[in-house]
């Protein structure tokens, strides 16, 4: 298994980030390396989706975990893989912590962790951050 993880402390209110995230279609605004993405159905266990990633082919995806105003787990299924993008957020004493995670496992988790991951390292960061700004401008 590869992981990499990203929190950030916030001041913005765990229902405009809860808003943020439900918003597949516009999940580019926060994500870079999302170049569109469709949910079919609503935001939920269960629900599937198409993504397209700046630098690789549409990619299908299903709602595996999902926690009203807490957290959601979206699966993307890579030849001989699976990569899990792992959002939650905790309500701390000064705020919320927003936690972004990827993990990908599976027999080509060598290749994927160094052809993805590599990417997911520069991104992920810059994501959370742009995520955190828009969420408290409202």
């Amino acid at each position: 298994m590869w992981t990499f993880e990203v929190s950030r402390k916030t001041t913005a209110k765990k229902e405009i980030i809860w808003k943020l995230w439900t918003d597949v279609p516009n999940w580019n605004i926060w994500d870079a390396e999302v170049v569109n993405a469709e949910l079919f159905g609503q935001f939920q266990t269960g629900a599937k989706g198409i993504l397209k990633p700046k630098d690789g082919p549409k990619a299908k995806f299903e709602m595996i975990e999902c926690t009203n105003l807490k957290s959601f787990t979206d699966r993307s299924f890579l030849p001989l893989c699976k990569m899990d993008f792992i959002h939650s957020m905790t309500e701390t004493n000064d705020g919320l912590e927003i936690t972004h995670k990827v993990e990908i496992t599976g027999f080509m988790t060598f290749l994927f962790s160094k052809v993805i991951g590599n990417k997911i390292k520069v991104g992920l960061p810059i994501a959370v951050d742009k995520l955190i700004k828009l969420a408290e401008k409202n």
